[in-house]
């Protein structure tokens, strides 16, 4: 499958596709050319939204930090997980996704084989060692028919990605700075999550990972 290789810097290594399963994709090294901007474009956005540490519905508070940009933003509190145009923190709308992200996630998926995918909702978690993130599914979506695209940034972590049961053993993928990942189709329930972060310094986020999750969450 062919890259669009005139959204990167020519010193940037060419992109390049793998399949990991069916619906399973990752675009190595897609977003590295953007990668300051985008790291630019959430510190805006931190600025405005800030990042917390949300709590589950029963009552265990996330390892990961987030925020959210675009008309909807996931949250979880003890009333349940769901999307909402307000931020919960300070009861104004979210920050407005940024044009670089949107483009970054259409591109995305169309690389992958999903077209017509227009983010409505970008997910920030920012994870510092020794977070991680639990196997679950993306359940609270309208409709399971657009894929989920997430953005690693800065340093590596294991994603785990798993079938449509819990107990279904995952497959380990490695996922680094630049990297994007695309589910959709037969694979948009898959159980999925992140081992925990280990200690580490990059260039760009120093001790810290962040992850840009693109959903199409409304109608």
């Amino acid at each position: 499958m062919a890259m669009t290789l005139d959204l990167f810097d020519p010193q940037t290594p060419e992109p390049w596709l793998e399949r990991e399963a069916d619906g399973v994709f990752v675009l190595r090294r897609f977003a590295s050319a953007r990668a300051k901007d985008l790291l630019d474009s959430i510190a805006e956005i931190a600025g405005q939204a800030s990042f917390r540490q949300m709590v589950t519905p029963g009552g265990h508070r996330m390892s990961a930090a987030m925020t959210c940009a675009g008309p909807l933003g996931w949250v979880t509190d003890r009333a349940g997980y769901r999307y909402q145009r307000q931020d919960p923190q300070t009861g104004r709308t979210w920050p407005t996704m940024p044009d670089g992200f949107i483009q970054l996630a259409e591109n995305a998926a169309e690389e992958a084989g999903f077209s017509g995918f227009v983010p409505d909702a970008c997910l920030i978690n920012r994870y510092q060692p020794g977070a991680k993130m639990g196997l679950h599914q993306d359940r609270d979506e309208q409709d399971f028919a657009w894929p989920i695209v997430s953005v690693s940034l800065g340093l590596p972590i294991v994603f785990q990605m798993g079938g449509r049961r819990r107990s279904d053993k995952p497959r380990r993928i490695l996922l680094e700075h630049g990297d994007v990942l695309v589910w959709g189709g037969p694979a948009r329930l898959n159980y999925h999550g992140v081992l925990t972060l280990k200690a580490g310094d990059h260039p760009l986020t120093g001790p810290y990972r962040y992850n840009l999750t693109f959903r199409r969450a409304g109608e």
